[in-house]
């Protein structure tokens, strides 16, 4: 019998993702703190955003952080992924798969 060591990540009830290693789950807990932190900035804006539109643009800019930074730093943006951008409600269907594979991009 093996024994293995998964790491889940839990916000607010929900199960989120399930990680090989601890570091990987910090790392993706920290983007979430990160999008949680963007979408109540986001709130302020002068300009109107569905709590969809305002959740999924904010979790982009925190798996984006690095880019970002560059961006705000005054670089030139560079090309990024053509994947779309998923809102936090999204990722759970995937970590509850007991066979789901680790996530490896967490910021």
């Amino acid at each position: 019998m093996a024994v293995e060591v998964k790491y889940l990540v839990v916000r607010n009830g929900e199960e989120k993702m399930t990680f090989a290693s601890k570091k990987e789950a910090d790392a993706y807990d920290k983007m979430l703190d990160l999008a949680d932190s963007l979408g109540e900035w986001l709130q302020q804006a002068p300009l109107t955003l569905e709590e969809d539109q305002r959740e999924a643009l904010s979790f982009y800019l925190a798996e984006h952080k690095e880019a970002l930074t560059q961006i705000l730093r005054g670089a030139a943006p560079q090309a990024v992924s053509q994947k779309p951008a998923k809102a936090k409600g999204d990722k759970p269907a995937a970590s509850k798969d007991p066979q789901s594979r680790t996530e490896k991009q967490a910021a």
